[in-house]
């Protein structure tokens, strides 16, 4: 999928963020994940998100994508996520569904939180990002919208619905 307007939002966004197909797959990510993770977006890209979480973290990864499966999204999951050179970091993952125009799904947007990283100053990095890029993305709908092809409709649909998400987390109690 071509990359939108509405995705560039998420480029050099202050949160880690990746899209993930239907079975687990990572499809893109962005330079805030895959630099905290420790890799190049080339070694993650076509990776299971299993490798970007220690082996005793298997077990609630896969519980998060039976809620996902099952509700559409994840909020608030607390998980232990792997860097390349073996350490690890507690996270809060959040997740909202992609749908075709068909309403089938296409897979999700994550957002992943690095709790070891979770401050007041970087709570209000994050809750003002989470501001713009919704602003952004109504100026975007309001301008481009309705020139797109279903595909980059469904993307915007999903960076929209994640958006909307997020600004609702209370961030402050996730650390």
């Amino acid at each position: 999928m071509p990359q939108t307007e509405a995705r560039k939002i998420l480029k050099d966004a202050p949160v880690m963020w990746r899209r993930i197909n239907s079975i687990g797959i990572i499809l893109d990510c962005n330079s805030t994940y895959a630099t905290n993770l420790g890799y190049a977006k080339s070694e993650i890209i076509g990776k299971p998100i299993f490798e970007h979480v220690p082996k005793e973290s298997w077990e609630i990864m896969n519980d998060s994508l039976k809620t996902w499966f099952a509700t559409g999204k994840v909020m608030n999951r607390k998980i232990t996520f792997r860097k390349q050179n073996g350490e690890t970091f507690p996270g809060i993952l959040q997740a909202t569904s992609l749908y075709d125009e068909n309403n089938n799904l296409l897979g999700s947007n994550t957002v992943i939180f690095d709790l070891t990283q979770m401050n007041d100053e970087k709570i209000s990095e994050y809750e003002e990002f989470f501001k713009e890029a919704n602003s952004r993305l109504d100026k975007i709908k309001e301008k481009e919208y309705s020139l797109w092809d279903e595909n980059s409709r469904s993307e915007y649909d999903g960076l929209k619905k994640m958006f909307e998400m997020l600004s609702v987390t209370n961030l402050k109690e996730l650390k």
